[in-house]
């Protein structure tokens, strides 16, 4: 299963609230867009709006393809 691309767009922020949103990431260790996201669903969350939860990329390697070097 692939995970769609995410949609990027620019965001314009007042400084200081950026400054706040990556003091906040830090502590949670997440990147400041990972943080942004997390608000995001929080605050849709208690507004109501049902969201179906994020698909998460995998982590790791691939799987091996298997070939037929096995046989030699």
């Amino acid at each position: 299963m692939t995970v769609p691309p995410k949609k990027a767009f620019p965001l314009r922020i007042d400084p200081a609230l950026y400054a706040a949103i990556e003091r906040a990431a830090a502590c949670d260790l997440r990147s400041v867009n990972a943080q942004v996201e997390c608000l995001l669903r929080e605050a849709l969350s208690r507004r109501g709006v049902k969201l179906e939860p994020p698909e998460r990329a995998r982590r790791g390697r691939p799987p091996k393809e298997e070939t037929d070097d096995a046989q030699a």
